[in-house]
C-alpha cells in the first residue's frame, strides 16, 4: 500500500491539499475522521476529543517517550488513553492495506516504519491570515474571530506543533530532513498544487 501524510502550518491549506489529493488519486482520506471514530468509541463529543488531543499536554514528557507511548502513563496528562488509542487507529488504517492520505495527527512519525511519503505545507503569514479570514466569513458575524485573535491562534498552534515535533523526532522542528517534500502554498492555487504534489509523489513511490 501507499501512504501519503500531510503535515502543515496552521492556515497554510494543508487540509485542503490532502482532500484534493485524495479526490485526484482516488485514495482513502483521513483527517477529522480519526477524531470522529475515537469520539464514537469513547462516547465523547468529537470537538472535546479534538481539543484534548490538540492541547498536546503530553509534550512535557522526556524525549525517550517517543520510543514507546506506554512508557510513562503514570501521572502527567490525564488523557493519555486518547493519545494511545489515536495511534492505534492510525496503525489500523495502515494495516487495512488501502492507499491512503492522512492529514496531521503526527501520522508521518507514527507510521515512519511504513515509509510514507511525507509532505509538509507552509505559507507566508499574510497568506495564512487571509485564508483563515475567508474561513471566518462562513461563520455567523457574532462568532467570527478578529485578525488579532487569528494571529494569536496561528502562533499558539504553530508553537504547540513545533514542541510536539521535537518530542516525537528528537530533532529541531526546522530540520526539513524529516519530510520528503516541503511546499510553500503562498502563491499556489491549492487545486494546481495538488496536481503537482500528486505527480511528484507518483515518481517518489516508483523509485521506492
Amino acid at each position: 500500500m501507499r501512504i501519503l501524510t500531510v503535515s502543515r502550518q496552521f492556515g497554510s491549506g494543508g487540509r485542503e491539499l490532502g482532500k484534493r489529493l485524495s479526490d485526484l488519486l482516488g485514495w482513502d482520506y483521513y483527517d477529522r475522521e480519526i477524531i470522529q471514530a475515537l469520539a464514537r468509541e469513547k462516547g465523547l463529543d468529537p470537538e472535546y476529543v479534538h481539543q484534548m488531543l490538540s492541547s498536546h499536554g503530553w509534550h512535557h514528557y522526556q524525549l525517550t517517550y517517543r520510543h514507546s507511548f506506554q512508557q510513562t502513563l503514570t501521572g502527567g496528562w490525564k488523557n493519555t488513553d486518547l493519545l494511545i488509542r489515536q495511534r492505534e487507529i492510525i496503525e489500523e488504517i495502515a494495516d487495512s492495506g488501502n492507499d491512503c492520505i492522512i492529514v496531521g495527527r503526527d501520522a508521518d512519525v507514527l507510521l515512519r516504519d511504513r515509509n510514507p511519503f511525507r509532505v509538509f505545507v507552509c505559507a507566508e503569514m499574510q497568506a495564512r491570515l487571509e485564508r483563515c479570514l475567508r474561513f471566518e466569513e462562513r461563520k455567523q458575524p457574532e462568532e467570527r474571530l478578529t485578525e488579532n485573535e487569528i494571529l494569536r491562534n496561528i502562533r499558539r498552534i504553530d508553537r504547540g506543533r513545533k514542541q510536539v515535533r521535537e518530542v516525537l523526532t528528537g530533532r529541531s522542528a526546522s530540520d526539513g530532513s524529516t519530510f520528503d517534500l516541503t511546499v510553500n502554498s503562498t502563491h499556489w492555487e491549492i487545486k494546481k498544487l495538488a496536481e503537482a504534489v500528486a505527480e511528484f509523489s507518483g515518481r517518489w513511490f516508483e523509485q521506492r
